[in-house]
């Protein structure tokens, strides 16, 4: 898998050294000097990079079934909110959960996630909206990426809605910026920062004022975009040379435009889309004409997306969206990586880059994507070393 394609590249081989690729090549040329420790017959399997997963909230407690019954009944996610549900009620479980607690209910959730393929895993925070509730979620999404054998990495979404202890959004963001950001900078807790611009979020303005704070202390900047109303989300993130604009139903051209300058990933969260009962689809035409690349994920989450399944996603995304299975595929893999700005270490099967692999059972990868039960995965690799 490339860039922008899918190589096959029959009886060739993958050399593993010090947990990167070392060489690939043909079975024929297999260098001389070659002394492995362990050798693997493929047997006709195919061989893919890790998957990776650029969007997700796996850190919570609670439940909110009841608020997709809701949902059948008509109410919108808006309306829902206003009543007490939504994001808030994921806070109030969050914040009586213990450390131990919410590592256990996210470590299950994360080997969902290794059971697929996926080596590299996005966790954000936002579930906690005070410094000590926050510290306490990406400290669970550090510890997963210390005992798991996956990589994670972890977003601050602090402002994610407005708390129960602030009456305006405004003084929020203050104290995001006076006390949150820099306390999570200094633990180095966290690798960009993220915010939920939308009507039932913070405004642009808002939103603005935060992404000023996070460039001055350098840390990376992603954004929820335009998933209910077009405020110019997208258009804001590429402003700022945000990583990706997350969801983006509603990224008007112009957005896009802006998106192609700064390079800027649209990430498709199609299992969100499908949950909600969401009409308006995203521009995907707009994306390819502009040259905006795709990545999709979950958005794993308790109450708009409870998913961990990321084949299903990719199944989605072309059902639903339109995507071919070829740009599926690439949305999960280099199109992710680049949503996370690691674009150079994974999401290819290139030499230099971290040996995260996935053997399948597969006649042909877009399988993956078209097939609604999970092909099997054979092995997975995450820095040279057997996910297990």
């Amino acid at each position: 898998m490339t860039n922008d394609s899918i190589s096959h590249l029959p009886n060739h081989a993958l050399i593993i050294q010090n947990q990167r690729i070392a060489w690939i090549g043909p079975d024929s040329e297999i260098p001389a000097e070659t002394n492995p420790t362990e050798e693997i017959n493929a047997q006709g399997a195919w061989l893919l990079p890790g998957f990776i997963d650029c969007h997700t909230h796996l850190v919570y407690a609670g439940c909110r079934a009841h608020e997709y019954e809701a949902r059948l009944e008509g109410k919108s996610y808006q309306t829902i909110c206003a009543e007490g549900g939504g994001i808030l009620s994921t806070v109030h479980a969050t914040r009586a959960a213990s450390e131990n607690a919410l590592t256990e209910g996210a470590s299950k959730r994360a080997q969902d996630f290794i059971a697929q393929g996926v080596t590299t895993l996005d966790i954000k925070s936002g579930y906690g909206l005070t410094l000590e509730s926050e510290l306490k979620i990406l400290r669970v999404a550090k510890k997963l990426g210390e005992t798991l054998p996956l990589r994670v990495i972890k977003g601050l979404l602090a402002a994610h809605t407005l708390p129960p202890e602030f009456t305006s959004k405004d003084d929020y963001i203050d104290h995001i910026i006076a006390v949150t950001l820099p306390q999570i900078n200094k633990e180095n807790l966290a690798d960009y920062i993220d915010c939920f611009t939308e009507t039932v979020g913070f405004t642009p303005d808002q939103t603005r004022r935060l992404f000023r704070a996070a460039k001055a202390l350098n840390i990376a900047i992603r954004l929820h975009a335009d998933q209910l109303s077009n405020l110019e989300g997208a258009g804001l993130a590429a402003e700022f040379g945000a990583l990706s604009a997350d969801h983006v139903e509603y990224t008007s051209e112009a957005s896009v435009k802006h998106m192609a300058e700064s390079g800027t990933v649209a990430v498709l969260l199609p299992t969100a889309f499908y949950y909600l009962r969401e009409t308006q689809l995203p521009p995907i035409q707009s994306f390819r004409d502009h040259g905006v690349p795709m990545a999709i994920s979950t958005d794993c989450n308790p109450g708009t997306s409870p998913s961990t399944n990321l084949l299903l996603a990719l199944n989605m995304a072309s059902t639903l969206f339109g995507l071919t299975p070829t740009e599926s595929l690439l949305g999960a893999t280099i199109n992710a990586a680049r949503a996370l700005g690691l674009q150079n270490e994974i999401g290819t099967l290139e030499v230099g880059k971290s040996a995260d692999l996935a053997l399948w059972a597969i006649d042909h990868p877009i399988q993956l994507v078209a097939q609604l039960q999970s092909p099997p995965l054979i092995k997975s690799w995450f820095s040279g070393k057997h996910q297990e």
